[in-house]
């Protein structure tokens, strides 16, 4: 059994469990989450370099965002966990809903109408290949 202080011993389990693959969020993203995963879809598993590719000549709104969130996961990879950038991919992609804004337009006779803007938290998790 460990010894020390509980917060010790939970912050060495914690360390022990951690996930060590690069990732990177972008939180509140002003893209709807199904315009979000189309994008997504379409790097999933692939080689970095060709995702950054399909990525810059995508004519898909999303595109630029999703560029920048993988762009900051490389450089997690390389900086944080030292990890050469030409054997990583991207493992897994997930783009979840997040809060929704609601704002109100005018219409005639003095009603009103809703106009929902969707937001999104996108999540990139890159890994390395083995040989």
């Amino acid at each position: 059994m460990a010894t020390g202080h509980r917060s010790q011993i939970k912050k060495e389990r914690n360390e022990e469990f951690r996930d060590k693959r690069p990732t990177a969020h972008h939180k509140y993203a002003r893209i709807s989450d199904r315009k979000a995963r189309i994008v997504l879809e379409q790097i999933k598993g692939k080689n970095v370099t060709t995702a950054l590719a399909i990525l810059r000549y995508s004519p898909r709104f999303g595109s630029d965002l999703i560029e920048k969130v993988l762009k900051s996961a490389i450089a997690n990879a390389e900086h944080n966990l030292s990890m050469n950038t030409t054997d990583l991919f991207v493992e897994e992609v997930s783009a979840n809903r997040g809060p929704i804004w609601k704002r109100m337009m005018p219409r005639a006779r003095g009603s009103a109408d809703r106009i929902l803007k969707k937001t999104s938290h996108i999540t990139i998790i890159l890994n390395e290949k083995t040989k």
